[in-house]
């Protein structure tokens, strides 16, 4: 039997599994653009799609299209139209469960897109500051697992 397809969204009022995972893709249109606040839009066909805690509240964002997200957090979780349902790729426990295979809709694709392989990485102790701010983060979002309740316990964190 094959691991369990979860997924949710970042403060974990929302939460879902799905049965199977189909075509995992980049869309470059503008309305991904905005739905994500990023570059593309990474999704995944879901099949047999089940919400296990919260359901997403949705918007139109076309005459076709609706999405849904975490009213709670903001977190893009579904492309929802007639032909089914593409789950937010970065939503899924398991992100690396959903390689994209395709870009799709070039015509609106940001001109910088295709470099940012090229760009440099900041590396460890090349700003103080900067190490400073991510050994002071603490972690309040949802694990990447199911559980049982949430939020945990006043003082506990993941």
């Amino acid at each position: 039997m094959s691991e369990a397809i979860t997924g949710g969204c970042q403060c974990g009022a929302v939460r879902f599994s799905a049965q199977a995972l189909g075509r995992a893709s980049i869309c470059h249109c503008r309305m991904c653009q905005k739905a994500f606040g990023g570059f593309f839009g990474p999704l995944v066909t879901g099949l047999g799609v089940e919400w296990t805690r919260g359901r997403p509240a949705r918007f139109s964002s076309s005459n076709l299209v609706s999405r849904g997200f975490c009213a709670s957090c903001g977190t893009p979780l579904t492309y929802e139209y007639e032909g089914g349902t593409e789950l937010a790729i970065g939503a899924l426990d398991d992100p690396e469960r959903a390689a994209p295979v395709i870009q799709v809709n070039p015509a609106d694709k940001l001109s910088f897109v295709g470099g940012l392989h090229a760009l440099p990485w900041r590396q460890p102790s090349e700003s103080p500051a900067a190490d400073a701010f991510m050994a002071a983060v603490e972690n309040h979002q949802h694990p990447d697992h199911d559980t049982q309740t949430w939020p945990p316990a006043k003082g506990m964190h993941p």
